[in-house]
């Protein structure tokens, strides 16, 4: 006699087809009264037992499916079908969220339980290596100076470089601008982060460009939100950068999202490439010698320096891929002192606004 009663046995059983079986193999040897003494269990379920083993064999021993056959409440396939469709239009938003944006009376546990019967439930993370190269994609079919992203790099916590900027007076910020899609490289330098200095660095830049035919009709000049790009934060007009900037007609100026860094990837990149290969190599002997190393290796960087990442080609032959016509100066504009621009045109200081005075004009030749 079996010691535990049949419906336990049921419950802890991992096959319980093969309890079953011993159970109908019974039945043949001593009966049906005697085998649901022997299980613990009443005469009804051996007998139905027996009665599925004769009529449909082992297969008959699986338990069979206690759904309803009918049920007035299921989804019709006309909303399973819509359903499939907000997922393929949402992506790999969730359950919850659509049910939010198209104010939807299922459960979101119902729409996952269709999405997952409909095999489209998977919400899988792209992986950070296609991300990365779909972002490249995008960037490679840009036009030149589409995007520039502008940053700057704090260079006191350098120590191969500390020592000398204390002794020299060299710069302790390096304001930088990056063409997105090629790579093109443009480098300022001052001795502390302010709206000023960024306006500076932007309006000589913009001149710059300007005087070797550059078009910026179509720029967006992409910053993050430190307050030497936008001011105050509670400012409720347009930074005096901000204003430089949208001076070239139909230039504008772009923000990324708060916290988002990795918006500025492009010029976070050569930020460290530029201390690695630069600021903890070089040695200075003043700030002259400082301004002509920089302004080597920025040609360097932008004429012969191979990027694996845009197809293996410099800077430069990716912006005449781009625009043939685009002259050889462009990668050549120096880096420049930033607040040396203020005294190259003093009379043009006294024109200035409130925040900031105004720049100087980027002598033309």
């Amino acid at each position: 006699m079996c010691p535990y009663r049949y419906y336990s046995l049921m419950r802890i059983s991992k096959d319980p087809k093969q309890i079953r079986y011993q159970m109908v193999i019974s039945v043949d040897r001593v009966g049906i009264k005697q085998t649901a003494r022997d299980f613990r269990t009443s005469r009804n379920t051996v007998r139905k037992w027996w009665r599925r083993w004769m009529e449909q064999g082992y297969k008959g021993l699986q338990e069979r499916s206690r759904r309803p056959r009918y049920s007035p409440l299921a989804v019709g396939q006309e909303e399973r079908e819509h359903l499939v469709a907000l997922k393929a239009k949402y992506k790999r938003l969730g359950a919850d969220q659509v049910k939010i944006i198209e104010h939807l009376s299922l459960s979101a546990r119902t729409i996952r339980k269709i999405w997952r019967e409909e095999g489209v439930s998977s919400r899988r993370r792209r992986k950070k290596h296609k991300t990365k190269q779909n972002l490249r994609e995008m960037k490679r079919r840009w036009e030149l100076f589409q995007q520039i992203d502008e940053d700057t790099k704090d260079l006191c916590d350098i120590p191969e470089y500390y020592i000398m900027m204390k002794s020299l007076g060299l710069p302790t910020i390096q304001y930088t601008a990056r063409d997105v899609t090629t790579g093109l490289l443009f480098m300022g330098f001052a001795q502390e982060r302010s709206l000023t200095n960024s306006v500076l660095f932007a309006d000589y830049l913009n001149q710059a460009l300007d005087r070797y035919g550059v078009d910026l009709s179509r720029t967006t000049r992409h910053t993050d939100n430190g307050s030497e790009y936008i001011g105050s934060v509670t400012a409720k007009k347009p930074s005096a950068y901000t204003k430089t900037v949208e001076k070239v007609t139909g230039q504008t100026h772009g923000t990324i999202p708060p916290g988002a860094y990795t918006y500025q990837s492009d010029v976070e990149t050569v930020h460290n490439l530029i201390e690695t290969e630069f600021y903890e190599l070089e040695s200075f002997a003043d700030r002259d010698d400082f301004l002509r190393k920089a302004r080597t290796y920025q040609i360097a960087f932008n004429i012969l320096r191979p990027n694996s990442y845009k197809e293996g080609k410099t800077p430069w032959q990716l912006a005449k891929e781009k625009r043939p016509q685009l002259p050889i100066k462009v990668p050549l504009i120096p880096p420049v002192f930033i607040e040396d621009l203020m005294y190259q045109n003093p009379l043009s200081i006294l024109k200035g606004g409130h925040d900031v005075p105004s720049t100087p004009l980027f002598a033309r030749q």
